[in-house]
């Protein structure tokens, strides 16, 4: 790979910490595998409750957090801006839509005349666009849709983003790079927490993330319900829900549980970090992911990383995962879901192992680190006019 020692680029997002969810993961990775080939990278974000703790995981890269003002979810930082333009970039990469580092990033291409990469991690699929229509149609009109329309280049995580973006209207040229994982580095030193509320031979359906909506949970519950019921190899099979509650979300759903008589077999467990997330994937004996919508989620990665089988919705952008028989395709329906679950509870631990296997191959072969660093280096060397245009960019 070659050497760009003067070739700086910022990254921006609206948080460096755990609060970003698969975000936190994806941007400082990709940051990290940056750093790696020799370019200048220098982060830019919101200061949010976790941000002290999770600094460390940025490693050696510089990290500028910014003091929010007003409402958190709109994210005024008014010292972000001057930062940005006083840090002489050559390029400025923004993760993620809708609030106001999409306001200054916008401002700082037209005012620094420096291309601007956006990616939207999923912000522009359907299900997204619909959730909240009305506040992302003003803040279209306000700032975001000149934003978008302002970028080099968009980052699409997979061909259906690209998809979903050229549906929302834009033009502009898209690179489609996936996101990548880091294998777990060795065998955790104990159990997790929620472990000893099982018993001992439970098998671990295991789910972590939001708890949100659009996650297809309350029909998690409700096929989790109808496959006990349905099938003979069920017993022994408990899910574990992983994650963090938002919009009370949480509490809907320990009340639907306890309404579905569930209460043994359905663990709420809150969120999962560090060690203790470690110590869930390696206790699990499969992986789920019910969603209605994603860009390409961080966990089912993870959950491959670890030699996890899968069930996920084709809304997960991972077809990949299907075509290699890593994983079971279920519908964001609770119908089609129980059908999953019943498949996978008629599995034998040879068959489960197998196509974990498979999943922690493709991750080998499709969504290594150093890889998708050097097709984004690709990238970036392109819009500044330092190379020719990348197989991996779709033209306007």
């Amino acid at each position: 790979m070659g050497v760009d020692t003067t070739l700086k680029v910022g990254l921006l997002t609206a948080s460096v910490s755990r609060r970003a969810g698969g975000l936190y993961d994806a941007t400082r990775h990709l940051a990290q595998a940056l750093h790696c080939t020799s370019l200048e990278i220098h982060i830019f974000g919101l200061a949010d409750e976790d941000t002290s703790r999770d600094l460390a995981g940025w490693g050696n890269l510089p990290v500028q957090v910014f003091e929010v003002r007003g409402p958190r979810f709109f994210g005024y930082a008014p010292a972000l801006a001057p930062a940005l333009a006083a840090a002489n970039l050559d390029l400025l990469h923004a993760h993620g839509l809708w609030i106001y580092p999409s306001v200054v990033s916008g401002q700082w291409t037209q005012h620094q005349q420096k291309p601007v990469v956006i990616t939207p991690h999923g912000m522009l699929d359907p299900w997204a666009v619909r959730n909240a229509r009305w506040k992302k149609r003003i803040v279209g009109w306000l700032y975001e849709n000149a934003h978008l329309r302002g970028a080099a280049c968009l980052h699409a995580l997979c061909e259906s983003e690209a998809e979903a973006i050229r549906a929302y209207g834009l033009r502009n040229p898209i690179c489609i790079i996936p996101n990548g994982i880091d294998p777990p580095i060795a065998t955790p030193n104990h159990a997790p927490p929620w472990s000893t509320t099982l018993p001992t031979d439970a098998k671990v359906l295991f789910y972590l993330g939001r708890l949100h909506p659009k996650k297809g949970l309350p029909h998690l519950l409700r096929a989790w319900a109808a496959a006990h019921s349905a099938s003979e190899h069920a017993d022994p099979w408990r899910l574990v829900i992983a994650g963090w509650d938002q919009g009370g979300h949480e509490t809907e759903l320990k009340a639907q549980t306890q309404q579905l008589g569930l209460s043994t077999r359905v663990h709420f467990v809150g969120p999962q970090f560090d060690a203790a997330k470690h110590a869930s994937y390696h206790r699990a004996d499969a992986f789920i992911l019910p969603s209605f919508s994603e860009g390409l989620p961080m966990t089912v990665l993870e959950a491959w990383s670890y030699g996890l089988p899968v069930l996920m919705t084709p809304q997960c952008n991972l077809p990949e995962g299907f075509q290699a028989q890593a994983a079971l395709s279920i519908a964001p329906e609770p119908e089609r879901i129980a059908q999953g679950l019943t498949a996978l509870f008629a599995m034998t631990d040879h068959e489960r192992t197998a196509m974990g296997e498979r999943g922690r191959a493709l991750l080998a072969r499709r969504f290594n680190w150093p890889h998708i660093a050097e097709q984004m280096l690709s990238v970036y060397r392109w819009v500044l006019g330092r190379g020719e245009r990348p197989d991996c960019v779709m033209p306007d």
